[in-house]
C-alpha cells in the first residue's frame, strides 16, 4: 500500500437525467466531482492509501462531499471547512452527434479562496510516495494557485514523485494571470506531466510544430523530468470513441493497444482515470506495462456513470489481456 497525496477543488456535479438538455429537464441527478478527486478515488479503490487536499464550505453540502470522499475510499484528514459556497458545475450528456456540455458555477468558492497557510505540510508528507496536481487548480483563483506551488515545493524538499496532468483550460483563467505566467515554475516541480501538444503550447505560450518538438523542449528545459505522458483520442461521435495512450521518457517510448469504444456511458472522468492507471502503474509496475494498465482503466470509465472509476485491479488486468470482455462472470 502506498501513501498518496492529491490536491484540488471538488464540485457538486448537476446532470439532467439520461441525455435530456438543460432547457427540457425538470430534475437533476447530483454527483461530487473533482479531477484530482477522480484520481484519488480510483487509487483507493486500488489499495493505496490516499488523501487528498482540499476546502469545503462548513455547511452540510460540504459535509455530504467530504462523506463522498470517504464512501470513495478516500481520507479526509486534511481537508478545511471554512464559511463560503460550493463550486458547482452542470452537466449536459451529449449524444450521437450532438457534443457533451459543462457549465461552471465557481467562481469565489471556498477552494477558490484557499491558499493552504494553514496545512501541515510535515503531516501531509509524513510517509508520502506520490503527490498528484492538475492545471485545474492554478487556473482557479491566485491562492489556489499559490496553494499549489508550495505543495509542490514540499513534495520536492523531501524527495516524494510528483505527477502533475497540465489540463489546460481557457475559460479557467479569469484571475489576471496567463498560464505561462505560473504554469512553468509548477512544471519545473513535476517529474510526470500528462499533457498533449496544446496543452505544453499553452502552458509554455511556444507554437509547438507536434509532440515530437515539444518532447524535445521539455525535456532539455525540465531537467527534473522523467515521464511524459498523452493520449490520443478519436471522436466519431459523443458516443463514439477511439483511445490509446503513450508513456515516453527521454529514450524510449511505449504505447498501448487501441480501444474501440462504441457505446459511451459517461466520458467524464476518462482522464483521470487514466491518470489514476498511470500513477499506479508506475508505482507497481514497468513502463510499458503502467501505460497499457492506464488506458485499459481509461477505456473501462467510458462504461461507468457518473466523476469516479469504480473497478478492481483485476479488472483492468482482464482488459489489459483481453480476458472476459463483455461476458457474464458468474
Amino acid at each position: 500500500m502506498k501513501k498518496i497525496i492529491t490536491l484540488g477543488e471538488v464540485m457538486l456535479r448537476l446532470s439532467p437525467p439520461g441525455e435530456q438538455r438543460f432547457f427540457q429537464t425538470n430534475s437533476y441527478d447530483v454527483e461530487f466531482g473533482g479531477s484530482e478527486a477522480n484520481v484519488g478515488a480510483a487509487l483507493a479503490f486500488w489499495g493505496n492509501e490516499v488523501y487528498h487536499l482540499t476546502a469545503f464550505p462548513e455547511q452540510e453540502i460540504g459535509w455530504a462531499a467530504a462523506a463522498r470522499l470517504r464512501r470513495n475510499g478516500i481520507k479526509t484528514d486534511f481537508v478545511k471547512f471554512y464559511p463560503g459556497r460550493m463550486g458547482i458545475y452542470f452537466l449536459e450528456q451529449g449524444a450521437m452527434q450532438r457534443s457533451s456540455q459543462v457549465i461552471y458555477d465557481r467562481a469565489n468558492s471556498v477552494f477558490a479562496n484557499f491558499d493552504g497557510s494553514d496545512i501541515n505540510w510535515d503531516a501531509v508528507f509524513s510517509g508520502a510516495e506520490w503527490l498528484h496536481w492538475s492545471g485545474i487548480s492554478p487556473a482557479v483563483s491566485k491562492n489556489s494557485a499559490a496553494m499549489t506551488l508550495k505543495a509542490l515545493q514540499e513534495a520536492n524538499k523531501r524527495g516524494i514523485p510528483v505527477s502533475g496532468d497540465l489540463n489546460y483550460r481557457s475559460n479557467l483563467w479569469q484571475f489576471g494571470k496567463k498560464p505561462y505566467e505560473v504554469m512553468p515554475e509548477l512544471m519545473n516541480l513535476t517529474q510526470v506531466m500528462i499533457a498533449g501538444t496544446r496543452d505544453f503550447s499553452a502552458c509554455l505560450n511556444i507554437e509547438f510544430e507536434d509532440f515530437e518538438h515539444a518532447k524535445g523542449y521539455l525535456f532539455n528545459n525540465f531537467p527534473n523530468l522523467k515521464y511524459l505522458s498523452k493520449t490520443e483520442r478519436t471522436s466519431h461521435s459523443s458516443s463514439h470513441n477511439t483511445i490509446v495512450g503513450d508513456l515516453i521518457t527521454v529514450d524510449d517510448w511505449y504505447t498501448s493497444k487501441t480501444y474501440d469504444l462504441t457505446h459511451i456511458v459517461d466520458r467524464v472522468g476518462t482522464g483521470d482515470a487514466y491518470a489514476g492507471g498511470l500513477i499506479h502503474g508506475l508505482l507497481y509496475l514497468q513502463p510499458q506495462d503502467a501505460i497499457d494498465f492506464a488506458v485499459a482503466a481509461g477505456a473501462i470509465k467510458h462504461s461507468v456513470p457518473g466523476d469516479v472509476l469504480l473497478c478492481s485491479l483485476a479488472e483492468v488486468h482482464e482488459l489489459v489481456v483481453g480476458n472476459a470482455i463483455g461476458k457474464i462472470k458468474r
